[in-house]
């Protein structure tokens, strides 16, 4: 028998795992919804406003628009990082590393969930 028994991690610390993504899930669900809201309510009025300070909240509401759209875009992106990552645990190949093959240790899987490169692996990838 090899001594290379776990290769994967147990049912149980998969259940662990899932139940943290989930909430990871929800969460920023929650964060998206917020951006999508202010992204498409960005017009108050301003009617009673001088003309200049129209100008300058108009300019202000296109950033915070753009600033709202682009960081709505990074939680769409994660969101699907960490649904993609349930489906790791479903197919019980979460938590193993891409390129070594070795199981990414938890304390990096506990902060970035839907990870899919150990440390190491991470660090060569920019190399």
């Amino acid at each position: 028998m090899s001594e290379n028994v776990v290769n994967r991690y147990s049912d149980e610390e998969l259940e662990e795992f899932r139940v943290l993504i989930e909430g990871k899930i929800a969460e920023a669900k929650k964060g998206l919804e917020v951006y999508l809201e202010a992204y498409s309510n960005a017009g108050n009025d301003t009617i009673d406003t001088s003309p200049t300070f129209k100008i300058l909240e108009e300019g202000n509401q296109v950033l915070s628009k753009e600033e709202n759209s682009r960081l709505a875009s990074r939680l769409d992106k994660y969101i699907k990082n960490l649904e993609a990552a349930l489906v790791r645990i479903e197919n019980k190949t979460y938590g193993i590393c891409r390129v070594t093959g070795k199981l990414i240790p938890k304390e990096r899987l506990r902060s970035v969930p839907h990870a899919t490169l150990s440390f190491d692996a991470k660090i060569n990838e920019k190399k």
